[in-house]
């Protein structure tokens, strides 16, 4: 029995032997050919893939894929069609808001490194955190690279650019984070668990009382998950009261002034103030973790995601340790797996550790 992608390549090439396709013709798109034969467009791309591969078609980038101009002899050509394996991408993007000690150095290095394991050459944008920076890197890099790999800025909306890409098959993996209802490759923590773990520690340390400390969470699934995470486990133990100061934003990136830093400050401050009972407070990562321990004296317990502590010149935290590595590794693999035409799962999570603080 023929494959799903082989009956597509025997359509295709039927349509050219008849001259209902010619040269120079278009060639129905992945999404076309999903619907035409009720398959995925993983399919139909592994189909249309083939037939390029074969010396039939041609894919122009932004403008969908054609018969070529100059058709080999089809009399003795059969499906299934002879294919040379595809190369690996030779150009990847990573597409990153900012990266520092505290947390995007070590992603940033291990997808360069397993870039490199492939010959893959690495272009790296920053956004600082600009959703309009976000949208000019994916608008001008899709048309010189094979394949994106994304960091998404904080945001109350979803980057059109990157919909409207992940939505026309272009190879694209998010990483740190996923985009809610979107069909596209995801890399990250499992922060629920992650920050549902934390959260039951500080409550089997005898914090009955915690603080959740965030930007807003809103469409950025991150905080979003982690903030679910530390509700569960409150309701878990079902003892002690969660609280949540979720509107700090002077650490966003692209959004840290002087004037933001002290308004998020006696913000902290008046916090704590109308809520004395509050012993611990979780900060969704480090630099808001010490952001909130300055403006609190040093008198309250402190925890958070990724805490590089000394090697920053910080203070360590009791934290949650994610794994960067394996999420810089994994997002490369995944992106060169669509390339080859593979199926990849839409979320793929990595480990992470919980970590006390080294006093």
């Amino acid at each position: 029995m023929a494959l799903l992608y082989e009956r597509i390549c025997a359509h295709v090439l039927e349509q050219l032997r008849r001259g209902a396709l010619r040269p120079g013709d278009r060639v129905p798109s992945e999404m076309e050919l999903a619907a035409q034969f009720a398959v995925s467009r993983i399919t139909s791309k592994r189909a249309l893939e083939v037939l390029r591969e074969a010396g039939l078609v041609e894919r122009v980038r932004g403008k969908g894929t054609f018969v070529v101009r100059r058709l080999p002899d089809l009399t003795d050509l059969t499906v299934p069609l002879r294919s040379t394996p595809r190369r690996e991408a030779r150009s990847i993007a990573l597409i990153v808001p900012d990266m520092s000690e505290a947390y995007g150095l070590d992603l940033l290095n291990a997808i360069e490194e397993r870039c490199a394991e492939y010959g893959a050459h690495l272009v790296v944008r920053r956004t600082h955190g600009r959703q309009t920076d976000e949208e000019k890197a994916v608008d001008s890099l899709v048309a010189t690279v094979d394949g994106l790999i994304v960091f998404p800025v904080h945001g109350d909306f979803y980057n059109a650019s990157l919909l409207r890409q992940v939505l026309d098959g272009f190879p694209v993996v998010v990483v740190d984070r996923h985009l809610s209802g979107i069909p596209v490759a995801a890399v990250h923590t499992d922060n629920v668990a992650a920050a549902r773990a934390l959260t039951t520690r500080l409550l089997e340390r005898g914090h009955e009382h915690v603080a959740f400390v965030s930007p807003p969470p809103v469409n950025t699934s991150s905080i979003e998950d982690r903030l679910e995470g530390f509700r569960a486990a409150f309701a878990d133990q079902k003892h002690g009261q969660p609280y949540e100061l979720t509107d700090l934003r002077s650490t966003l990136p692209g959004s840290t002034t002087t004037e933001s830093v002290r308004a998020d400050m006696d913000t902290i401050r008046a916090f704590r103030d109308q809520r004395p009972e509050v012993t611990a407070y979780f900060a969704c990562e480090y630099n808001l973790a010490r952001m909130v321990d300055r403006a609190l004296g040093g008198d309250r317990v402190v925890a958070c995601f990724d805490s590089p502590g000394d090697s920053i010149g910080g203070p360590p935290y009791l934290h949650v340790r994610q794994n960067q590595a394996e999420m810089g590794r994994r997002a490369v693999d995944l992106l060169l797996a669509q390339l080859r035409g593979e199926p990849v799962p839409n979320l793929s999570l990595v480990p992470f550790e919980l970590i006390d603080a080294q006093t």
